[in-house]
């Protein structure tokens, strides 16, 4: 059976942070995982600027509330959960991602947990576990799934490097060019065809 994984920010959605920086004139908060590779040190890193100019998790659901899928997104989607077992793995959080699932209608979702003290304040975050997308990879293919993954950047390297076959889409030209060994797409009709090569 073939099982497809697929980030989600920068493949389905946008990219969430970016909006965030757009609404509240922050710009560190632009900074994503293409630019650095470490998760927890950009977490951190967004953590500080999130405390030092208060922004708080009413006002990013605010802005989330504001987005729609990219386009084509909607329609890729549907084709994929019709043709085989789809999961996103993306390292987002519950409480930023229920609206856009929602228009995307409802594929499953893995992905982590923020901290929130009372008044809003976003103040930890908890992964579901170190290198999860690897992880779920790993235990999909341990289960006898033939597994497609596909992602943008850093931080889905090793989910794509592990899946049998791996694709990427809407690379930077820099990571691209590190890892000419998979495939690029650039627009949700080029990411069909490539998956379904391996369906």
């Amino acid at each position: 059976m073939k099982l497809v994984c697929l980030d989600l920010e920068g493949v389905l959605i946008p990219e969430i942070w970016m909006a965030v920086a757009e609404k509240t004139g922050v710009e560190g908060l632009r900074r994503t995982t293409r630019d650095e590779p470490d998760y927890d040190v950009l977490m951190n890193y967004r953590l500080g600027l999130l405390a030092e100019h208060d922004i708080r998790l009413p006002l990013i659901q605010e802005v989330i509330g504001t987005l729609s899928p990219l386009p084509g997104a909607k329609e890729f989607t549907a084709w994929l959960k019709s043709v085989s077992q789809v999961i996103i793995l993306s390292d987002t959080f519950a409480q930023f991602a229920a609206p856009l699932m929602r228009q995307l209608d409802y594929p499953t979702l893995f992905c982590h947990e923020l901290v929130v003290d009372p008044e809003g304040r976003i103040t930890g975050y908890a992964l579901r576990q170190n290198d999860q997308k690897r992880k779920a990879i790993e235990a999909f293919r341990s289960l006898n799934f033939e597994t497609i993954a596909s992602g943008d950047s850093y931080n889905d390297l090793s989910m794509i490097q592990s899946a049998d076959h791996g694709i990427l889409f809407r690379p930077s030209d820099a990571f691209a060019a590190e890892y000419p060994e998979f495939p690029v797409t650039r627009e949700h009709a080029e990411l069909r065809a490539e998956i379904e090569k391996h369906l």
